[in-house]
């Protein structure tokens, strides 16, 4: 027996030291993948790829370690100003021979995000690099990047049309009469349509009016950018007769955008590829049409944010805004306050720059985020708003706060107005026999009743508390802007303005992205703005997350293997998937968020295919339930 448990010993003994032997490279492995950054050094001639199969947004939701893992829907999300300090590097990079666009699984962006990367693009095209780009067949965002490459390339199976601003909202009155469901709506604003769709079969003239106006200026915008961007191209009748242009040509769409000037070539991946190769040197070491290459995400990490000079912080608001912490695409306010008491408490800041990208949302988690900030002027610190696509209802909100305000022409902004919505079911039970009864000792017990119904005085404090809700936010547009509390309600009432309509009305005070708001909080503080930097006030990843990023990676290693991408039919449809994905997603909010919101409708319109990878995940389970 003495034998047999020393043998039992040995083997225990055994085992112990090689899972600790695991442990440690695992954890070894963990700490090589999450320390190891590529050095400028590493960087070697060829072709910067920008692989662009995802969305262009402010802030990128931060990695689901277990979702990466599935098979379900994992929208790549690449950050606004890394792309452009990319893009910047690279037009004076020797080592960058051309810089390489590959746009066919481009996700969009809002206007405003899509023109500051176009912007950059072209920056590098007038540095005389060669900038190239390539797709079966370009979306509308994803041309505004294109047109302004120094060659458009496309497959001859593939075809460019342009579908511009707007389609089909979805509207659930009939549904919800249907199933008996009463939706109980207190809102403040003529023009605030976010809730609409749960109260009307289709859009109010007055929401119809605003929307169309937005759209006629953002997308007037789109079309003199792409004119300027390409002079001689002939995009007119793509847009007024598209039927025509490509009846004339038979069917073939490529033929038409090539007759028309909207693209130089036509050719494969492999033809493209055997181009880049001809600038950028061609990669032997793989099949042909591969060409040297110089990572996205690697010429990103070699190229950091600059540390030198004294700290601008820099706090990022961009997403849905929810009260409590910050989760899947959602800014919360407890996770933004932190930060920034954080950075106000540690890092010897000179002035603050708040940068908003977001619909709105929770009114209460908006004012809670203003009254923080409120906090860094009471440190005598300027403060600077600068708007980024979106800075809409909850978003403006916040955007009170602010010294001075910095947006760009197509911003959409603006949308002052309040709403609450209340689903009950007490129609819904009695279609199946169920009823409800009970007792009360005031007017409130049980209220609001999701199950029997709400009472008028229920009715009369909620409608009350959003009035005193819009008042609070008409008083602080007021004070903020220096208008009268009746001119703010004029030009408020749920209204959506774009950039420079927003700046005639006052709404914001000068035309600047990011830099350009930094540089004004420098000069506040009393400093050069060459003499600062940019400190980002903001929540790290997890370290599991970034472990997963680094691992996974962004899919941008297959610069030799084609995206399986669409034809232009096959991209218009994937659009409208995106879209349901939306409002599935609306659908969600409603009924989970926050009681009293500030949030824009027809902000969700205009992102491109831009669905939340929270939306993506709801839609496709739905789908499977369908299914079944």
């Amino acid at each position: 027996m003495k034998l047999v448990r020393g043998a039992w010993k040995i083997l225990v003994g055994i085992k112990d030291g090689l899972v600790l032997i695991a442990m440690l490279l695992f954890f070894g492995l963990l700490f090589g993948v999450m320390s190891s950054k590529p050095s400028p050094a590493a960087i070697r001639d060829g072709a910067l790829l920008l692989k662009l199969d995802g969305q262009i947004v402010e802030q990128p939701e931060e990695a689901d370690p277990f979702a990466s893992f599935s098979s379900g829907s994992r929208v790549h999300q690449f950050r606004l100003r890394d792309l452009v300090r990319a893009l910047d590097k690279a037009k004076d990079d020797t080592r960058v021979k051309v810089v390489v666009l590959d746009l066919q699984s481009f996700g969009g962006g809002y206007p405003a995000a899509v023109d500051e990367v176009a912007n950059a693009v072209r920056r590098v095209r007038d540095s005389g690099k060669p900038v190239l780009a390539y797709a079966v067949a370009y979306t509308d965002s994803g041309y505004r990047l294109a047109a302004n490459a120094s060659e458009i390339w496309m497959s001859p199976m593939g075809g460019t049309l342009f579908m511009g601003p707007g389609g089909s909202q979805l509207y659930y009155k009939g549904l919800i009469d249907k199933l008996g469901v009463n939706a109980h709506v207190y809102r403040v604003g003529k023009y605030k349509s976010y809730v609409e769709p749960y109260t009307r079969t289709e859009a109010s003239p007055e929401a119809k009016e605003e929307v169309v106006k937005l759209y006629q200026v953002l997308f007037g915008q789109w079309q003199e950018a792409i004119a300027k961007a390409r002079p001689k191209a002939k995009f007119a009748d793509f847009l007024t007769k598209p039927d025509q242009v490509i009846a004339a040509v038979q069917g073939d769409i490529a033929k038409a955008n090539l007759q028309a000037g909207l693209v130089d070539k036509l050719g494969t991946r492999l033809d493209f590829g055997k181009r880049v190769g001809e600038i950028a040197g061609f990669d032997r070491s793989k099949p042909a049409g591969s060409f040297n290459t110089i990572r996205y995400e690697a010429y990103v990490e070699a190229n950091p944010l600059p540390t030198n000079g004294d700290a601008i912080g820099v706090l990022t608001i961009a997403g849905d805004i929810v009260d409590g912490k910050s989760n899947g695409g959602n800014v919360g306010a407890d996770t933004v306050n932190k930060a920034l008491l954080d950075g106000l408490a540690r890092k010897k800041l000179k002035a603050l720059v708040v940068r908003i990208d977001s619909p709105g949302g929770s009114a209460l988690a908006s004012e809670d985020m203003r009254r923080a900030i409120l906090e860094a002027k009471a440190q005598k610190l300027p403060i600077v708003v600068s708007m980024g696509s979106l800075a809409a209802s909850g978003g403006y909100w916040v955007s009170t706060a602010g010294d001075v305000v910095f947006a760009e022409p197509n911003t959409i902004t603006g949308s002052i107005g309040i709403f609450g919505i209340i689903p009950t079911f007490e129609n819904t039970l009695k279609k199946i026999g169920i009823t409800t009864d009970g007792v009360r000792t005031t007017p409130l017990s049980g209220q609001p009743d999701i199950y029997g119904g709400t009472n008028p005085q229920t009715d009369a404090i909620f409608q009350a508390g959003i009035e005193n809700g819009y008042r609070q936010f008409i008083t602080r547009v007021s004070e903020a802007r220096k208008l009268s509390p009746a001119r703010v309600d004029e030009i408020g009432q749920g209204r959506v303005w774009d950039g420079g309509t927003a700046r005639q009305l006052r709404l914001v005070d000068r035309f600047g992205g990011l830099k350009d708001a930094v540089d004004e909080a420098a000069r506040r503080a009393g400093l050069k703005p060459e003499d600062v930097h940019a400190e980002y006030l903001e929540k790290k990843p997890g370290w599991l997350g970034k472990f997963v990023e680094k691992v996974i990676g962004s899919g941008d290693d297959d610069d030799d293997a084609s995206s399986q991408g669409s034809d232009a039919l096959s991209r218009m449809a994937a659009e409208r998937r995106a879209v349901f994905a939306r409002a599935l997603g609306d659908v969600k909010r409603i009924g989970t968020g926050a009681a009293i919101q500030a949030r824009c409708l027809e902000c969700d319109g205009l992102g491109g295919a831009s669905a939340s990878r929270a939306d993506l995940k709801l839609m496709d389970f739905v789908l499977a339930r369908a299914a079944q």
